[in-house]
């Protein structure tokens, strides 16, 4: 996994910089990483600083497609976060790589159609699971639907599921770590 080289935004990462670290390591993924997973990184990056869990917890995000690597997030997921007090300008899009595994402890997929493509590439005993599966209001199965072709609530919407699962996902990782 590459490290990004700003904490608590998403940030560029270096080149073929590798990540190595003490810390549990968590890969949010999406289709294109333009929308819902640098969305869902710069949340919960925030959401395990104002838990006390930014230093044991590193967060990350990919895309399983490879079309948008290199650029920025999209404009209106960006102008979303802005809006709600985030911080997403330095995120550049990337593919998640199967090798990525040996040094990811927590894959998380937005959906269903990612969540499959993920499984295919991971070996035995990955934890390879849906995000909203850490929001307790959340049915069984929930995604995050993709805004991409929508207008802007459709982000707003996203926004709200990513807070909720964040938030249970730091309860999560708060009673693993602690």
């Amino acid at each position: 996994m590459l490290d990004r080289s700003t904490r608590g935004s998403a940030g560029a990462p270096p080149e073929g910089g590798i990540l190595v670290s003490m810390s549990y390591r968590v890969c949010l993924v999406c289709l294109g990483n333009i929308c819902r997973s640098p969305m869902a990184e710069v949340v919960l990056r925030k959401t395990l600083d104002d838990h006390g869990l930014g230093d044991l917890v590193t967060v990350d995000s990919a895309g399983t497609g490879s079309w948008h690597q290199g650029g920025p997030m999209d404009e209106r997921a960006a102008a979303t976060l802005a809006d709600h007090g985030y911080d997403g300008s330095l995120h550049r899009a990337r593919q998640f790589l199967g090798d990525w595994y040996g040094q990811i402890d927590l894959v998380l997929a937005m959906d269903g159609e990612n969540l499959r493509a993920l499984r295919r590439l991971a070996p035995d005993g990955a934890d390879v699971r849906l995000f909203r599966s850490f929001d307790p209001a959340a049915p069984e199965g929930a995604e995050v639907p993709d805004p991409y072709y929508g207008d802007g609530e459709g982000f707003s919407e996203v926004l709200k599921m990513v807070e909720a699962a964040s938030e249970g996902l730091a309860g999560y990782l708060a009673d693993r770590l602690r």
